[in-house]
This record gives structure tokens, sequence and C-alpha cells, in this order.
């Protein structure tokens, strides 16, 4: 008989989100309330947070950059504080990065950008697996479908996105005989401010019109079109609640079924 279950996740359920005040990240905040999950989330933008307490005054806030370990350890601080337990880890946090060839990528780019797209996954992960075993939770990171192949002018967004599913498939293996799963959620393009940013910038570098360069990454993909937040917060809720629980160690992609990411720009 068909087990009868929904993607509710169970009342007490503690959900921390970085990146979380704006864009993908408040989000997926947002659909874990929706489901009646306690949200607390860190961003290094200090009014988004005010911003989202505001408008959610159940969420609990830290003002963190979650790059840097003292930073991530007062997130934990506020965390233990606040719930002394922990369900969901989602690490969403993430930044662009450069757009260059590798010979011109600035050094500082790209540690910045493995920082803040990569360490931050290993320092809030390595900090909440104590919780996570306790509860048998579950860990959720945000990647790319540039993980899937390569992106040329994107070598360090690229490199650290690749290196999120390898450390999602280490940990599911590490973490799976607590019951803990591991995914990653692999989104394309997603309409926002930050897709927004790398267009205006690629147009600005190869001095062609911004609509273009917006036609180009779309016919990227089989369905010829950006996604939602929405489509990776609802995957992150189902990946977290009781619908997911047979599901660790997958690279999920979001992306409409990339084709390349090939830069035909430059053809």
């Amino acid at each position: 008989m068909r087990d009868e279950f929904s993607a509710t996740m169970p009342a007490d359920s503690v959900v921390l989100v970085t990146a979380g005040g704006a864009g993908i990240g408040r989000c997926i905040a947002e659909a874990f309330l929706s489901q009646g999950a306690n949200v607390h989330v860190c961003d290094v933008d200090e009014k988004a947070l005010v911003d989202i307490a505001n408008c959610h005054p159940g969420v609990t806030t830290t003002v963190a950059d979650v790059s840097v370990a003292s930073e991530v350890d007062r997130v934990f601080e506020d965390l233990a504080r606040q719930f002394g337990r922990l369900d969901v880890l989602v690490n969403n946090a993430g930044i662009a990065g450069p757009t260059a060839l590798v010979e011109n990528v600035a050094r500082d780019d790209w540690e910045k950008t493995i920082n803040v797209c990569l360490t931050a996954n290993f320092l809030f992960s390595q900090r909440a697996v104590v919780y996570l075993k306790q509860s048998s939770g579950s860990i959720i990171n945000i990647a790319s479908n540039a993980a899937f192949t390569g992106c040329p002018g994107r070598a360090p967004y690229t490199a650290a996105k690749w290196a999120v599913v390898g450390l999602t498939k280490t940990l599911a293996m590490e973490l799976g005989k607590f019951g803990v799963r591991v995914n990653a959620i692999c989104p394309c393009s997603v309409d926002g401010d930050r897709i927004d940013s790398v267009l205006s910038r690629d147009a600005k570098r190869l001095g062609r019109p911004k609509a273009e360069i917006r036609e180009v990454y779309q016919r990227q993909s089989s369905l010829r079109k950006f996604i939602k937040a929405d489509d990776v917060a609802n995957m992150a809720v189902f990946l977290a609640s009781e619908l997911g629980r047979s599901i660790s160690g997958q690279a999920i992609g979001i992306d409409g079924n990339t084709e390349t990411l090939a830069n035909w720009l430059e053809d």
C-alpha cells in the first residue's frame, strides 16, 4: 500500500538558510516558513535581514559574512541560543564571481569566489553536523548547472560549484549512517538581480545588446527560459520533507535540461 504523506515539515523543525535575507535565499526561507518551520537566516546585508524579520516576525537572524569562520561561529551561537537544535541546513550563499577568461582573472577575485561559494559550505556543514546527527536532518547545497559541464569566462564560479557537488556526495557518504541526507540543487540562471548583473557585464564586455545576451543564455536549455526562485525553494522543501526521505548524494538539476554552457557569444 502506498504511504500517505505530504511535504509538510514537522511543526518544530528548525531550518538555517545562509544568505537568506533576499533573492533565492529569502524565497527558500519563506517556503520553509509556509510549512510551519522555525527559520533562522544569516546574511551579510543587515538591511535585508531587518526587512525579512519585519515581514516575518518569527524569523530569527544573524548578520554574518559566510566566508569568515568566526562569523559562522556566531551564527551557530545565535542558533543554539534561540533553538538548541537544527533539522535542515540550506547552504545558499554564493556570488557570481568575475566574468573573464582565466588569464584575466585576478587572484583576489578567484579567492573571494571560492571562499563564498565553496568554503562557506564547508564551514557551515562542519558546524551543523553535530546537530544534524541528533535530528537525522538534511543538508541542501545550492550549486549550479555549471557543475554539469563547464562555463567559459566563469572559471572561479564553475570550479566552486563542481566542488560543492563533490562535497555533497562525500558528506552524503559520511553522514548516511546517521540518517542525515545531503543533496545539491543545481539551478540554471534564475530570474533576478544576480543574473541581470551577469548579463550587463557580458553586454558591456562584448559590446552587444543586453537583450541579445539574455536570449543566448536562455537558448542554453531545452526549455529556453530562466527558472524562478520558487522552483529552487520548492525543491529544497521537497528534499527536506518526508517526500525526499530516500534521496541523498544527488545533484539535482532545475535547469530545463542544460544542453550547453559553451559561450556562443565568443564564436
